[in-house]
């Protein structure tokens, strides 16, 4: 592996351990030779790319890179304006707004606005999950083909928390007519106490390239769920357009 993948490797590695860890741990971990893997994360240290944090030399993300996200967030389009469209989510339906996203063959949060009442749910922004877990993980990859689909998704991320295993077919059925609907809506397999609400964010070319979310306890989310689903819907429309997507444009080439 180059030594630039390696670092990036570390950098993702440490992502999604979400804790300071040795190098030594690093290397074992990784599967990495001990001498690069040092080599690497001094690199990283000097650039700022990695901090020391939590004693015993252990490291973690470093703080330039939080500079590097704001400088980031500040050109790229969607991030911008969907700190904006969740505040508002939040505060019409008073519960958990989200963005979400793909990254790789997995689902995440990458913003999130908490509404007013008391309940709140234990989703962490940037923690992976599987896409068969989730609402958004219907509309997100709803542009591949059906083999594309099982060839994505790993088969042991079809195993739902309480480990059953949901037919491939079953899921991909649902995939289909989300796209139809615009939408998708389920009690959550994450918080067996939640609702969640997703819709699609459209870029230029028509495809799926965020959801919007709102996650509600079960009772609220069900009792309340058109108004829910007509404010993601405005939100959503507003965004894909701020993105350049023309709904009637779309329309005109189906």
């Amino acid at each position: 592996m180059r030594g630039l993948d390696r670092a990036f490797e570390i950098l993702e590695f440490l992502r999604t351990r979400r804790q300071p860890m040795r190098p030594n741990e690093i290397a074992v971990e990784i599967g990495g030779p001990r001498s690069s893997i040092y080599e690497l994360i001094n690199l990283l240290l000097r650039h700022g790319m990695l901090d020391y944090q939590g004693g015993n030399g252990r490291v973690f993300l470093g703080r330039k890179l939080y500079f590097l996200g704001t400088a980031y967030a500040d050109q790229f389009d969607l991030m911008r304006e969907s700190e904006e469209v969740l505040a508002r989510l939040a505060e019409e339906t008073r519960e958990t707004a989200q963005m979400c996203l793909l990254e790789g063959n997995k689902y995440t949060v990458a913003m999130m606005r908490e509404g007013a009442r008391a309940f709140r749910i234990s989703s962490d922004i940037g923690e992976l999950v599987p896409i068969p877990w989730t609402a958004s993980g219907r509309l997100l990859i709803a542009h591949l083909t059906d083999e594309e689909i099982l060839d994505f998704i790993p088969a042991d991320d079809f195993v739902l928390p309480s480990g059953k295993r949901l037919d491939a077919g079953h899921f991909i059925a649902e995939v289909r007519q989300a796209t139809l609907d615009g939408y998708f809506t389920f009690n959550s397999e994450v918080e067996t106490y939640t609702h969640c609400f997703a819709v699609p964010v459209h870029q230029t070319d028509g495809q799926c390239v965020a959801t919007l979310c709102l996650v509600a306890p079960k009772e609220d989310g069900l009792r309340n769920r058109q108004a829910y689903l007509d404010s993601l819907l405005r939100a959503a429309h507003e965004l894909s357009e701020q993105l350049g997507y023309s709904r009637g444009r779309k329309r005109a080439e189906q």
